[in-house]
């Protein structure tokens, strides 16, 4: 039998047959798929062949083989650095949420989910949460955010789940797609997966006040069948993302602006760093290139884990750099 895994927990998946059953089934063997140290062999979104055995009154199904897959968006583990763990696959879109306070989203952490989506071939769409709570100021950087991600061709949505602005919006984006939902702990992944389709009901916590982040509420990654013709992934709130075995010279390319500007550079194999007749590097002195973006790729480059630390004062971000 062939299906789709729409939950895993780790040593148990539940797999949705072609014929529209959901079964409990597990892996037989060991998996190694085209080399990839994975802390989770198998991910949501996954197409599997699996065969169902029976043991008293309880049948279950056991997995043999894992289809080829689209596409995948993998990360580093959090604690095991040469291990990766694959968040989802077959994915046709990800709607990254984005908030600026409550809690906050730094914009390392956005470009390095986008720089991993880009090399995979996903389409991402940048979804700034919770609108309705912003004062002036925080508005502004919003609309700072939105400037820098829409100039480079990445679609950005302002929503408010709980006035209900734009929710119809990601809905008609969400039609015939499978769709990611990602973000950190408590920018309203589930509040939004709530208010897109009511009848889920999905559990929520509130916002600790005492640090300003999110409490886990999606302990794994699952998918569910909404009633428009839709799929939705939600995922569990991502403290960092590490991104994933790029080379040197490729990472510029999954800087779209870059990408557009390198054939200009002297030097084709150049990295954007200390090359003379770097035109990334004049387009970053006349203001058309992003001084947070150049950042992140530099962090990227040299390999630095995304931390706090490294969090981007759009308001001072040449002055960081000079």
């Amino acid at each position: 039998m062939t299906g789709t895994v729409y939950k895993s927990t780790g040593s148990w998946y539940q797999v949705k047959s072609t014929d529209g059953d959901f079964h409990k089934c597990r892996i037989k063997g060991k998996f190694r798929i085209k080399d990839i140290k994975s802390t989770n062999p198998i991910a949501v979104g996954d197409k599997v062949v699996f065969d169902l055995e029976k043991k008293g009154d309880e049948e279950t199904g056991v997995i043999k083989t894992i289809l080829d897959r689209d596409n995948f968006i993998v990360r580093k583990s959090v604690n095991l650095s040469k291990q990766t763990h694959i968040i989802a696959a077959n994915v046709d879109q990800v709607f990254l949420l984005i908030t600026i306070n409550n809690p906050p989203t730094f914009t390392t952490f956005i470009d390095r989910f986008l720089v991993s989506t880009r090399a995979y071939r996903i389409d991402t769409i940048l979804v700034f949460n919770k609108i309705d709570s912003y004062e002036i100021e925080e508005r502004a950087e919003i609309l700072y955010l939105k400037d820098i991600y829409e100039a480079i061709g990445y679609r950005c949505v302002e929503v408010s789940s709980t006035e209900n602005k734009n929710v119809d919006k990601i809905k008609e984006m969400m039609l015939g797609k499978t769709s990611m939902f990602v973000g950190h702990s408590g920018v309203g992944k589930t509040t939004l997966v709530n208010a897109i389709e009511p009848a889920l009901n999905l559990k929520t916590k509130q916002i600790s006040e005492q640090h300003k982040q999110g409490q886990h509420t999606t302990t794994f990654a699952e998918m569910f069948d909404l009633r428009f013709d839709a799929r939705i992934i939600d995922t569990p709130g991502i403290k960092g993302f590490g991104v994933v075995d790029i080379d040197k010279y490729e990472l510029g390319d999954y800087f779209p602006e870059f990408f557009a500007l390198k054939q200009d550079c002297k030097f084709n194999n150049c990295i954007h760093t200390k090359e003379p007749n770097c035109v990334v590097k004049e387009a970053l002195e006349e203001g058309k290139v992003s001084w947070s973006r150049y950042k992140s790729y530099l962090q990227i480059l040299e390999g630095e884990e995304e931390s706090e630390h490294f969090r981007t004062d759009i308001w001072n971000e040449e002055e960081d750099l000079l």
